[in-house]
Order: structure tokens, then sequence, then C-alpha cells
């Protein structure tokens, strides 16, 4: 009886011994260094905007931060800023050295949301200091409406990099 007593602790002891083992494996395979990167990207792809403003809505976001080109595009939202369109036929607007502007409000929230997705992967990707340096609208293809018409789409592609390492490579 003793000796099948000692058995069993015997073994309680090589299963607590294993379990001890494995709980280590566990940690050591848990604690992986986070990979910085240089770059975050967004992507939209067939957007239903115009490609025209939004070639335009980009131009106003590029070399903001995401939350500075959050705040501006907000603005466009609420008809407090026009985006400037001065190559276009539009009417002037007030504020000084505005040619001509609108407030393309479709294409805003649209890009607003694809500026916000590319903030969170930069927080994911370790950017301390991030900057939108390319913000570019593409004319996507557009299908057939009723009557023959096409409709507009656009894809939207937005990269975000560190504003110190963007200074170092411009000197």
């Amino acid at each position: 009886m003793v000796e099948e007593k000692k058995m069993e602790t015997e073994k309680k002891m090589k299963t607590e011994e294993k379990v001890e083992e494995k709980v280590e494996k566990k940690v050591k395979t848990k604690k992986k260094e986070v990979v910085k990167k240089d770059v975050a990207v967004a992507n939209g792809f067939s957007l239903k905007i115009s490609p025209r403003q939004s070639k335009y809505t980009c131009r106003v976001i590029r070399g903001k931060s995401p939350e500075g080109a959050v705040a501006r595009l907000q603005a466009v939202i609420d008809e407090k800023r026009p985006v400037p369109m001065a190559a276009m036929e539009v009417g002037h607007r007030k504020g000084k050295g505005l040619a001509g502007g609108r407030f393309p409000k479709n294409a805003c929230m649209a890009i607003m949301e694809i500026v916000k997705q590319a903030g969170a992967n930069a927080v994911v990707a370790g950017i301390e200091n991030p900057v939108i340096s390319i913000a570019r609208s593409d004319r996507a293809s557009a299908p057939y409406r009723k009557a023959g018409r096409k409709a507009k789409r656009a894809h939207i592609h937005i990269e975000i990099r560190d504003k110190t390492k963007l200074i170092g490579k411009v000197k």
C-alpha cells in the first residue's frame, strides 16, 4: 500500500512537471518582438465618389497628420472650409487666395474612413509622428447605369510615413 501511494505521487509529480514545461514553452512563444514598419497603407477600391472631386480632396490632406486630415475633412462636411478647386470652373468662395472651391461631402466622408484606417494601421506599425505622404485618387472602372450612363467610381490610396524620416530623405 505504501508502494502504491509512492507510485501515485511520482506520477502526479511527473504530470505536474510536464504541465510546467508546456506553460514555459507557451510563455516563450508569446514573447515575439514587434517589427516596426516604415509605411502604413490603406486603400479604397471602386468607391462611389467622383474621381475629380476626390483628386482635389486628396491634395488637401497630403502632408497632414491623420488626426489633422480628419479634422479638415470634417470641416468640409460641416461646410466650414471649402476644398480648393482652382482648375475647375467653380464659383469663388470666401477666403484669402481661394479662387474657387466646393464642399464635396460624399468624397470627404469616403476618404475620411480610409484616413482613419490608415491612422490605425500607423499605430499598429509603430510610426511615432505619422504624416500622410501619399494621398492619391485614380479613376476606377465605371459600370453602366440606366439609359447607358456611366457611374462615377474612384480608387483611393493613402500612405503614412514617419515625419522625421520623411524630412531626412528630402534633405
